[in-house]
């Protein structure tokens, strides 16, 4: 990768954060922080690192539920790196500014890493994925399922995010098992009502009504009966989110180095 390609990377989310919506990424990353600890259910991990740790609103939510004893972060925006240090959270025992690639730790130095809603973000996924199975045993990786037939009509609103990958679950499970990821848990989850009623009265200041509350309300039911009635295939077709804890394969890595 070029390094005027690295530099203007790292100039433009420099400054994202110093007038970032608060309330909004907290509520967000309280559904995020949840996926992980999820998939993560029946396993402790005393030193984990989050790999695009944004504003830290994940690793607030992580630190309240005591995830962790040892929690890391590297953040590629300086802005994001300062609002993660001003959080003073008692977990936290080191942030630090990186290049969006190269992890600045030594070989299998954590338990776990995590890298939430970054990977759609990313220009080259496989090199920053190497490195994360290089740092830490243990992987969860959580993606936006952005794609729906006719994806491409929107482009201009997912660039609009800074999205240039859109996933499915299938998608991203091919893509990590072709670089020797074996996936151990995985779970797929609907943007909720509080969420939901937020995006929509405080985001977008549309007016409030009964009965847009009760649409939000018995849409998101009426998906969750669906996804009962019909199982997985239905569960990742209307998923907004997927989650996976992962782990290397050790045998991958002799059948891709032959």
């Amino acid at each position: 990768m070029a390094q005027n390609q690295t530099s203007e990377i790292i100039d433009a989310y420099s400054g994202f954060y110093e007038n970032h919506d608060e309330a909004w990424r907290m509520l967000g990353a309280k559904y995020k922080a949840q996926n992980i600890v999820d998939v993560c259910r029946g396993k402790q991990f005393a030193k984990v690192l989050e790999v695009g740790a944004g504003d830290g609103s994940i690793l607030y939510h992580l630190d309240q539920q005591q995830f962790a004893p040892e929690l890391f972060a590297i953040e590629i925006s300086e802005s994001g790196v300062e609002h993660i240090k001003g959080r003073n959270l008692r977990s936290i025992k080191e942030v630090q500014l990186f290049d969006g690639y190269h992890i600045p730790y030594a070989d299998q130095e954590f338990d776990l890493v995590i890298l939430a809603h970054v990977l759609e973000h990313v220009e080259y996924e496989r090199m920053l994925l190497r490195e994360l199975k290089r740092v830490a045993r243990f992987q969860v990786i959580e993606v936006p399922r952005d794609y729906r037939f006719g994806v491409d009509n929107r482009i201009g609103h997912f660039l609009a995010y800074g999205h240039i990958n859109v996933y499915t679950p299938s998608s991203l499970r091919y893509l990590l098992r072709s670089e020797g990821f074996k996936i151990l848990t995985d779970k797929t989850s609907m943007i909720q009502p509080e969420v939901t009623r937020f995006n929509t009265f405080i985001n977008q200041k549309k007016q409030k009504s009964l009965v847009k509350n009760l649409k939000i309300t018995v849409e998101y039911r009426l998906k969750t009966i669906l996804n009962r009635l019909l199982g997985k295939k239905s569960r990742e077709k209307l998923a907004s989110a997927y989650t996976v804890l992962c782990s290397f394969s050790e045998e991958k890595t002799q059948i891709f180095n032959r």
